[in-house]
């Protein structure tokens, strides 16, 4: 029966039973002012912070992308490539991995092995704070196996199948300076390879489970079971794909799928690239998912043999990536900085973070530019314009020339990088992935804090201690145009 054919006091039952229903849908669905609503507080999440000079509006990207050049190109992707080019030939901490030789000799292996591991002259403690002892040390240069090192060495290519550790030893032992105060500088930790990263392979520890590797910006120890081992003209060939997919989130993951697990939410960082591949064959159906709301890239993996295979793998077009490199913009720069505003510092990437360098370098790779690892490295290479400073140069003249820097400077003081956002109530602020908080208090005192994390600071009251500003210490300005 159709609602035409009903009587007219039926229709009238109807029309207020559907009236009621939809009153009730309403009800069930809809905002409603309960009195139990009305009587709760209002949520409110206060802003408090001990960091000087700093208020809500500072920790918004769109208060420095106001005052930025917003989206004039600085350079463009065939400049960057010619920059890089230029770069990678002078700056001695960047790899050519393509123009390696086959072979190297007895004493230039030695020579690479001896420029990342070697015995502290320091003293250091274990996790527990037990003394590492010259017997401890003696086990770790063991592991080197030096005894295995031949007149000619073959090199092999690998490349990064997970994120995994680059180490000064080939060992997973923890490290500590013996009067550290925490666990977070931990002294074995080099860097970190991020997936389908090169990792050309010089030597082998004498328990066949580590690798010495050459990054294009490291040399360190590798756990073989992160790496897979291939023919060097597929992994160059791979790695030079036009069609790429960039990831510009500060992480991401694959797609789930239930067939291939090496490929499976597999965790991908900041400027990790990867090609853009969709086979005929896979173009409606891959691992049982229609593809067509998801990037396709290929990825490596380890075979049981450790040798290297490749495999397809799903990117949600939902997840922060880009289709190539992003446009080299002061905006971009920002927003890029802003993508880690808050993670855990973790010295060598260690606590699934980054240091300063790694946060100044994912950034820069977001539009294919490549720096140095280490930010004593960074600072004295002749990369981009440099404005440098001696031990002598008196504290205003390096002021003036922070209030005239520009978004995405970056100021190098020993150990440490920081990241220019733009000025703001009359000083310069800095981005930066930094540990520790200093200045001055109006009493004459010094308040010590901590940050800990990637994090947003006026650069002129930071004092490294009483007599010091970080300013004093600042031996470099490093503009990328």
């Amino acid at each position: 029966m159709t609602y035409r054919n009903i009587a007219p006091a039926k229709k009238i039952m109807a029309s207020t039973l559907m009236t009621a229903t939809f009153a009730l849908l309403l009800t069930a669905c809809g905002p409603q002012d309960s009195p139990l609503q009305q009587s709760l507080p209002p949520l409110t999440d206060p802003f408090v912070s001990d960091v000087m000079g700093i208020t809500e509006k500072h920790l918004s990207p769109d208060h420095w992308v106001a005052s930025s050049s917003r989206s004039k190109i600085l350079m463009t992707a065939a400049e960057i490539h010619d920059f890089n080019a230029r770069n990678i030939a002078a700056e001695k901490t960047l790899y050519n991995l393509a123009s390696l030789p086959q072979n190297l000799s007895r004493d230039d292996l030695l020579a690479r092995i001896r420029s990342i591991s070697n015995v502290p002259k320091y003293p250091r403690i274990y996790s527990d704070g037990t003394p590492v002892t010259q017997k401890d040390f003696s086990r770790y240069e063991a592991s080197l196996n030096l005894e295995a090192i031949k007149e000619n060495n073959m090199l092999r290519f690998a490349m990064a199948v997970r994120r995994t550790p680059l180490r000064t030893y080939p060992t997973l032992d923890l490290l500590f300076s013996s009067d550290a105060d925490n666990r977070d500088i931990e002294r074995f930790q080099e860097s970190t390879l991020f997936p389908a990263d090169i990792a050309v392979i010089l030597h082998e520890s004498v328990d066949g489970n580590w690798s010495l590797i050459q990054s294009n910006t490291y040399i360190a120890w590798v756990q073989n079971k992160d790496i897979a081992v291939g023919a060097r003209a597929d992994i160059l060939a791979y790695k030079a794909a036009k069609d790429f997919l960039l990831v510009t989130g500060d992480k991401i993951h694959t797609t789930y799928n239930p067939e291939v697990p090496e490929v499976s939410e597999l965790q991908l960082d900041m400027g990790v690239r990867l090609p853009l591949d969709r086979p005929e064959e896979f173009q409606h159906n891959l691992y049982g998912q229609n593809p067509y709301l998801s990037h396709m890239v290929k990825l490596p993996i380890r075979q049981p043999d450790g040798s290297l295979a490749f495999r397809h793998a799903l990117i949600s077009r939902a997840k922060d990536v880009h289709v190539g490199y992003l446009p080299f913009t002061e905006e971009n720069i920002i927003r890029q900085a802003f993508k880690f505003l808050g993670e855990r510092y973790g010295w060598g990437h260690r606590y699934n973070g980054r240091d300063c360098t790694g946060f100044v370098s994912e950034v820069y790779k977001s539009f294919g530019i490549l720096l140095p690892r280490n930010s004593g490295d960074q600072a004295r290479s002749p990369i981009g314009q440099n404005t440098r400073f001696d031990k002598d140069t008196p504290r205003d003249v390096k002021h003036t020339v922070l209030h005239q820097s520009r978004v995405g400077d970056m100021v190098y003081m020993p150990g440490h990088v920081m990241m220019i956002l733009g000025q703001s109530d009359g000083q310069p602020f800095v981005i930066h992935d930094v540990t520790g908080l200093g200045y001055m208090q109006q009493d004459g005192s010094i308040y010590k804090g901590t940050l800990n994390g990637v994090s947003i600071t006026p650069i002129i009251p930071l004092q490294s201690n009483p007599k010091r500003t970080y300013v004093d210490t600042v031996s470099n300005i490093k503009s990328i145009r």
